[in-house]
């Protein structure tokens, strides 16, 4: 789970016992990438005084630690944190009333905060088949009460989409540039407003595809941010800041069968309809400007950074990411500055490769 979320997000994890809260707490602070002892806490009935100053500083939102909460069943109802992205559900929820209150700690505004995600391992999402959760919306001021009890007692219920009874579908998006995007038709996947209200995929991309305009004009501008690992971060905080972060990013990725394409090609993809290429495909194309001029040392390092590209994503691209790198290809910095150089001389070659990884090649 911690490889699908924005590990700086606040988290609520829902578990089956206090047990069960304590094993995912001490699971995740073993994954985790942040190193605050108390990145992920547990706050349940056993932990008393301690759970509840806990709870506090997380709903605290000028602080960042903790940023996940494990719990069972304290959590469910009455907890005001505005600033909670994820909802993550392991453990059945029985009750229709329960499960609403779950959800509406995700539908807390908060400045920046369009959408929250919900990670749903046990199927508690058919609770949105619920007729009177979302069915039509019935005058109060004319109907009588026995009228009111009767049309609820009419009213159809709604129909569950389930996606292993059919194929995949396509949806074809038109945005505002006349260009169609097609996106597959996952029912099982939904974006949220700040409102907490779901919305379609495609007001989603037109969103999107109005705010990108802000950051880049054109695929050369993208080009040229996502290329340097500083702008790069930069503009990814800012646009997560609007609604846009990883996670969602993720899931387009997932909607226009580009797992194996880099975060990137979504964005080209949404903003001038570029079709998606893989990491191994851009690898290929750029390989030759990229390993050019470079001694052997430096390009069998390089090699090593592009497999670890081409197998987990453009994360591995990321500037925080390069100590951890070399520690895995050389086991110690001081070795790899003695093989590659110092550490400026190191630093530049990684940024100087990503120029030539995401330029367009003939």
């Amino acid at each position: 789970m911690l490889d699908e979320i924005n590990q700086k997000e606040k988290t609520i994890i829902f578990c089956a016992t206090q047990d069960h809260a304590l094993a995912v707490r001490d699971l995740i602070n073993q994954y985790k990438e942040s190193s605050e002892p108390n990145y992920c806490v547990r706050v349940t009935a056993n932990e008393g005084a301690r759970g509840d100053q806990f709870l506090r500083d997380f709903q605290d939102n000028e602080k960042t630690i903790p940023t996940v909460l494990t719990t069972s069943q304290k959590l469910s109802t009455g907890v005001d944190a505005r600033n909670i992205r994820n909802i993550v559900f392991m453990r059945p929820v029985n009750s229709m009333i329960e499960f609403k209150q779950i959800i509406g700690r995700g539908t807390r505004l908060f400045d920046g905060k369009e959408y929250f995600t919900i990670y749903d391992f046990v199927d508690a999402y058919k609770h949105f088949s619920d007729p009177e959760w979302d069915g039509e919306p019935i005058d109060e001021t004319t109907e009588k009460p026995e009228e009111l009890s009767a049309s609820k007692k009419t009213r159809e219920p709604k129909t569950i989409y389930d996606p292993t009874k059919e194929p995949k579908k396509k949806l074809k998006i038109k945005l505002r540039d006349g260009k169609e995007r097609e996106i597959q038709h996952m029912i099982s996947t939904s974006f949220w407003s700040a409102a907490g209200k779901p919305i379609s995929v495609e007001e989603f991309l037109q969103n999107m595809f109005g705010r990108l305009p802000e950051f880049f004009k054109s695929e050369e501008e993208l080009r040229r941010i996502w290329s340097n690992p500083i702008t790069r971060k930069t503009f990814l905080e800012k646009i997560a800041g609007l609604g846009y972060g990883k996670d969602e990013l993720e899931t387009l990725q997932k909607m226009i069968d580009a797992e194996d394409s880099d975060l990137f090609d979504v964005l080209a993809y949404v903003s001038f309809a570029i079709k998606p290429i893989t990491r191994a495909e851009r690898v290929t194309e750029s390989k030759h400007a990229i390993l050019d001029g470079l001694d052997e040392k430096q390009q069998e390092f390089l090699e090593f950074v592009l497999a670890k590209y081409i197998e987990k994503g453009v994360e591995e691209l990321d500037e925080e990411k390069l100590p951890k790198l070399l520690n895995l290809k050389y086991h110690a910095i001081a070795d790899a500055e003695e093989i590659l150089g110092g550490v400026e001389k190191i630093r530049s070659t990684f940024f100087d490769f990503q120029k030539n990884l995401y330029a367009i090649h003939q």
